[in-house]
């Protein structure tokens, strides 16, 4: 086998195969000997065909077929000898298969070279969770209007029993605990963001065009789906899809360097993810151990 590599830009790479006669000819021939015990040929009991009449009747199928198994064997093994390391999978073009010899070129991108120094003690600082009397009255006036009650009307154990507590004041006191739990779940967020926000500040790269193109397509296809699931008309989705993938592109390159900076992290400190569990997660969770807290 032998491969050239041609550099395109910093993250992407042009790799033109040529896989020799030899290497072709021993696919081909287990490929027809995979297809001599299967195929039913006139004349013949199964396994039993003549090469030449095998040859005669399923060439363009061996021929695909061997094309397909050649393809990511020897992708692969050039990507070792290289030492290059793709991102994603590659772009296939220029398939041959001339004479017995065959050749593709792949297009691959490749891992950017992320230098990170200063992931331990990041600062940070969380808010509080407690929640104060104006933000818990807003949203008792938020529960007043949902119930179709007038913003004059008074709050009182009517009012909490008619959704369901005792008194007024079991009311609040439940609000005011569900309102702490999800600030609390904000300002977990907040904090990851601040380590994030740090991170990718100081590692600063490019990130993979085709990793940002497939994040801003799934993140497409969410949108589209919560559009589909409001009932918006197919007309309307449509029209919109142009601006909504202008719209993605930035969180989508955000999404990809945090993966990439994360995933540099866990390779540093030999993190690993078993099954069901996630990579980026088990980083952040470290880096949280390992941060300075401040007050806020």
């Amino acid at each position: 086998m032998k491969v050239s590599v041609k550099k395109l830009d910093a993250l992407r790479r042009e790799m033109r195969f040529t896989v020799p006669k030899e290497r072709v000819a021993k696919t081909l021939n287990e490929v027809y000997d995979s297809i001599g015990k299967v195929a039913k040929v006139k004349g013949y009991r199964p396994g039993k065909a003549p090469r030449q009449v095998l040859e005669s009747e399923h060439r363009a199928v061996a021929q695909e077929e061997t094309i397909k198994q050649l393809i990511p064997e020897v992708y692969r093994e050039g990507l070792e000898q290289e030492k290059i390391a793709a991102i994603d999978l590659p772009e296939i073009t220029d398939v041959s298969l001339k004479d017995g010899v065959m050749s593709f070129t792949a297009t691959v991108d490749i891992k950017p070279e992320i230098k990170i120094r200063s992931y331990k003690g990041v600062r940070v600082k969380r808010k509080t969770n407690k929640i104060s009397d104006d933000e818990l009255n807003k949203m008792l006036d938020y529960f007043q209007k949902s119930q179709g009650k007038a913003k004059e009307a008074s709050l009182d154990d009517a009012f909490a029993r008619g959704l369901g507590y005792p008194s007024l004041e079991d009311f609040k006191q439940s609000l005011r605990r569900q309102l702490e739990i999800d600030k609390d779940r904000q300002n977990r967020l907040d904090v990851e963001n601040q380590i994030v926000d740090a991170l990718l500040k100081e590692a600063k790269f490019t990130a993979p065009p085709s990793l940002v193109k497939k994040q801003v397509e799934h993140r497409l296809q969410e949108a589209q789906q919560r559009m589909k699931a409001q009932q918006m008309p197919d007309a309307e989705i449509t029209k919109r899809q142009e601006d909504l993938r202008k719209n993605l592109h930035q969180p989508a390159e955000r999404d990809v360097k945090v993966y990439l900076v994360m995933d540099k992290i866990a390779q540093e400190e030999g993190i690993t993810a078993g099954e069901g569990e996630s990579l980026p997660a088990k980083v952040m969770s470290f880096l949280l151990k390992e941060a300075h807290w401040e007050d806020a």
